[in-house]
């Protein structure tokens, strides 16, 4: 569920929806996702100072409380 609300997240936010790609690692207590989107995107993801990232893993944390594993947002360039 993290994986498509993230995907759906970045790509309404980004000009090209194609570029993003989330890849998803399970661990026992946490889950990380790797977000890449394409090159020109990278900074409406991120936001000024970070906003946008903070407000994204914000939402995931909140959406994460149901499985009780902790999830990790990393934003790949």
């Amino acid at each position: 569920m993290e994986k498509e609300l993230v995907e759906y997240i970045a790509k309404s936010l980004v000009d090209d929806p194609s570029g993003v790609v989330v890849n998803m690692i399970e661990g026992e207590k946490s889950t990380i996702l790797e977000l890449k989107v394409s090159e020109g995107d990278i900074g409406k993801v991120i936001g000024k100072q970070g906003r946008i990232a903070k407000a994204v893993r914000t939402i995931l944390s909140a959406a994460s409380t149901k499985t009780g594993k902790r999830v990790v947002l990393e934003i790949l360039d």
